[in-house]
């Protein structure tokens, strides 16, 4: 049952980020050359949405919609790391013009070049799996 779950909100999430452009390469674009406020209009209702769930599940105990407590761990602080992960992230989203989000809807939208970067950001969390040990963290 949680799996049809998931696949039924992973779908409307999908059609939602279609839908507002989300994973449009241009309205990418046109958020790396700061000519559009689409995207961070869009990031930043994401973030301030998050911050506020986040702290009401922390601060009210809520419990999923199957009764389970909600546990959310606390995070180490490391801008170093935080830092490069955020670089390497930026920067190969500029590049390619799509954020590992909405891969998948682009696939789905039948935009099948797509198939190309899937490889390579599985390619890439594979070798981070690989190296993580020795990485700064």
């Amino acid at each position: 049952m949680k799996t049809i779950l998931y696949f039924f909100i992973g779908i409307l999430f999908g059609i939602t980020l279609f839908k507002s452009e989300a994973a449009s390469w241009f309205r990418i674009y046109e958020m790396f050359q700061f000519k559009s406020f689409h995207m961070y209009g869009i990031i930043g209702s994401a973030l301030c949405f998050g911050i506020i769930i986040t702290q009401s599940i922390k601060r009210t105990k809520i419990k999923s919609f199957f009764g389970q407590p909600l546990v959310i761990k606390d995070k180490e602080k490391s801008v170093k790391s935080n830092l490069y992960g955020g670089v390497f992230f930026g920067l190969g989203w500029a590049l390619v013009g799509a954020c590992p989000g909405p891969i998948f809807v682009l696939l789905g939208a039948g935009y099948f070049p797509i198939l190309v970067l899937l490889f390579f950001a599985t390619l890439g969390t594979y070798v981070y799996g690989k190296i993580k040990d020795r990485l700064p963290h």
